[in-house]
């Protein structure tokens, strides 16, 4: 199975990295593209593209600036440790062995607005890029519209072996999918908690939850996608009468 997640807006480079294990991104020309594009902002005009802060535009305009294709490695860190939002803190890659995150890298993939896709060793710097970012490119209207099929062609060169892939992404990561041109099977786990008299998804814990999964699967190395409906870590469920062949719900409370 190849497990999907999306980044995060936060990171962790101060606390040292567990593995020397380490990869490069695959769409370094892009991200490289990206990034100049990205440096003709000043902080005003990409606070008002992003929705930012002023310290974190300012934040952010500085990143862009010191941004390098050939960085020192000690300027850099692996994404799956790097990252270290609710998803992240799910996954806990940082408490996993080393086994463990070999297994993670040929089996979760991280989407990402400036990469494109990652996989968990792939070496990064700081950077801020969602993919819902509505930049324009030359003849590209969003980021959408600039990454394509090549992240879906990539996913495909890994579902040639995997078979399935467990979408664990949020909405605007997957839309950067083009699942009509997906060469497996696609089951998108939802998790769900009772509140106010119905089960409905709550973000923040659905965020966790995500991670949670991937965890899960990765700990217990699955490879058989049925394996996953006996999830049951934090109180979650399978639901059957809430799930259909491509949509597996999951409750709580």
């Amino acid at each position: 199975m190849l497990l999907l997640i999306s980044p995060a807006k936060s990171f962790d480079f101060e606390s040292p990295s567990k593995t020397q294990s380490f990869s490069e991104p695959g769409f370094a020309e892009e991200s490289e593209r990206l990034i100049k594009k990205m440096r003709s902002f000043s902080a005003k005009k990409l606070g008002e593209l992003m929705g930012l802060s002023k310290d974190l535009s300012t934040l952010n305009v500085d990143r862009y600036q010191m941004w390098t294709s050939n960085p020192k490695k000690e300027a850099t860190k692996q994404a799956v440790l790097a990252f270290n939002g609710e998803v992240y803190r799910g996954l806990n890659a940082k408490e996993m062995n080393e086994e463990d995150l070999q297994f993670a890298q040929k089996h979760l993939r991280i989407l990402s607005g400036l990469h494109g896709v990652l996989r968990p060793f792939d070496l990064i710097q700081p950077y801020r890029l969602e993919m819902g970012t509505k930049l324009k490119y030359y003849s590209y209207n969003n980021l959408y519209q600039f990454w394509g099929d090549k992240i879906t062609k990539r996913l495909n060169e890994d579902l040639e072996e995997e078979k399935t892939l467990v979408n664990l992404a949020s909405t605007e990561y997957y839309k950067s999918v083009n699942e009509k041109k997906l060469k497996g099977r696609i089951i998108t786990p939802i998790f769900k908690d009772f509140s106010n008299g119905v089960y409905k998804v709550l973000m923040t814990y659905a965020k966790n939850a995500r991670g949670v999964m991937a965890n899960y699967i990765i700990k217990n190395r699955i490879a058989d996608p049925e394996l996953m409906k006996s999830f049951d870590v934090n109180g979650y469920a399978y639901d059957p009468g809430q799930s259909d062949e491509s949509n597996w719900v999951f409750i709580r409370g």
